[in-house]
């Protein structure tokens, strides 16, 4: 059998130029069992809506089903957020970072101290090498002002202008 017109329409419906009509007329060809077999490879392409129409996935009693699985639920209940609950997030992450910050600020300390500063040196330690004589709490300082007044040589008065 020639199928010269179900060819044509073939090559038709491929370019778009097909009516409805033309298209039904392809649907009822490739609905039939006796199809050869160079055009089998076409008929899932047009006998799909036929085997569709046969399977209902929802069922009859889809709507029913929906409805008592509806009815079923038990409704949510509202929870009442406080303010200390929604900022409790902020407040955490604000306190993890003011903690790394002086975590940050103390590891520095000890790396930006100056050999001139002996009081950002000082640790807890007495450490003689880095005495200079201006920690009082460490040493006999009254002994040594003392000293130093004791050796100090008296000079004669300076002549003191008078002032007229």
């Amino acid at each position: 059998m020639d199928y010269k017109y179900i060819n044509q329409l073939l090559n038709r419906y491929w370019e778009g130029e097909t009516s409805l009509e033309e298209e039904d007329i392809l649907r009822a060809f490739f609905s039939q069992d006796n199809i050869p077999t160079e055009l089998m490879r076409y008929k899932p392409l047009f006998s799909y809506e036929a085997d569709e129409a046969k399977r209902d996935v929802l069922g009859d009693d889809f709507d029913v089903r929906l409805l008592a699985a509806i009815a079923e639920r038990k409704p949510v209940k509202a929870r009442v957020i406080s303010m200390g609950q929604r900022f409790k997030p902020l407040l955490k992450a604000a306190a993890s970072v003011a903690i790394l910050l002086t975590l940050g600020n103390a590891m520095q300390v000890p790396f930006s101290r100056s050999s001139s500063d002996p009081i950002s040196n000082y640790d807890g330690y007495y450490k003689p090498e880095l005495d200079n004589g201006t920690n009082v709490a460490i040493g006999d300082s009254s002994m040594t002002d003392t000293l130093q007044q004791s050796l100090a040589t008296p000079s004669a008065p300076a002549a003191m202008p008078v002032l007229k």
